[in-house]
């Protein structure tokens, strides 16, 4: 009796996509990297550069590795879904830190420990 072979596809546009998806994510790193320790703009101005850089990052790493776009639209319809879970979490969290900020720093530290020792329960 002949065992059963496992069919292994070797296409060789999934590989030249890898290689580029990996070339331009390195690209886009070094970028950043150049932008930041050669002070090119005003760090006001380049937070926004390197957020800018970053999304499109994301976007080379959904597309040439995750392989969103090809395929099932259930994959970016999930893809979708994380990122929007993700943002709810990260700027909720934000908004909450930014609250306790506000509401804790009329204080000095004295009183912010005794105010802490008083509503330790809740």
């Amino acid at each position: 009796m002949k065992k059963p072979q496992l069919e292994t596809r070797h296409d060789e546009a999934r590989y030249i996509s890898y290689i580029v998806g990996f070339v331009l994510s390195v690209a886009a790193t070094l970028l950043a990297y150049f932008f930041v320790v050669n002070h090119v703009w005003p760090k006001e101005m380049l937070i926004y550069v390197v957020l800018g850089i970053a999304v499109v990052q994301l976007i080379i790493q959904a597309v040439f590795f995750l392989h969103i776009g090809r395929g099932s639209q259930l994959k970016f319809v999930t893809f979708v879904f994380a990122i929007l879970i993700i943002l709810i979490v990260v700027v909720g969290s934000i908004w909450i830190m930014n609250n306790l900020d506000y509401t804790m720093m009329q204080m000095s530290p004295d009183q912010m420990q005794v105010y802490m020792h008083q509503n330790e329960g809740i």
